[in-house]
């Protein structure tokens, strides 16, 4: 029970700000879930899909060849980096959203200040260290599907040209 009330008095320190963070946070961690779920399940399937359709071209050297063999990696690898692009604009946000949680707790700080003549100086610095940690955990997922996007697309792109 009392752990609650800390979560509750966490956004009550953080205001709206604190929300928007964890509403950017929650919508981050179902993106970056999705794609490994889609790294485990899908791409196998969607790569042996690939596999049979490259089986079914008739001239894999001539330059038409090359260019169906492009397209079709094209084309799932397009579809791996389909949410990446809503993944990095989210991290980018995380930090900023951060920092307005610093300037608005800054302000009602000051106002404390003004009124009582006290602050807590907590207060000011909780906002860009939340939106720093998740901003962080985003930086290091995207950096992460980005080298296996360009490892599976050598990867198969070797498979192919066998």
């Amino acid at each position: 029970m009392g752990e609650i009330l800390d979560i509750g008095r966490l956004f009550e320190f953080g205001g709206v700000v604190l929300y928007l963070i964890f509403g950017l946070t929650v919508l981050l961690w179902m993106l970056l879930i999705e794609r490994l779920w889609f790294y485990k399940k899908v791409l196998p399937l969607r790569k042996a899909e690939l596999f049979k359709e490259w089986g079914g071209v008739s001239d894999h050297q001539s330059w038409a060849g090359h260019r169906i063999r492009d397209f079709l990696v094209s084309r799932l690898m397009q579809e791996f980096r389909s949410t990446l692009p809503i993944i990095k604009v989210l991290t980018a946000l995380c930090p900023f959203f951060g920092l307005l949680g610093t300037v608005t707790g800054m302000i009602e700080v000051f106002d404390v200040m003004a009124i009582l003549g006290t602050t807590d100086a907590r207060a000011m610095a909780s906002g860009v260290s939340k939106g720093m940690v998740v901003a962080v955990a985003g930086l290091l997922a995207t950096a992460r599907f980005e080298s296996r996007i360009k490892h599976e697309e050598q990867s198969i792109v070797s498979a192919l040209t066998r």
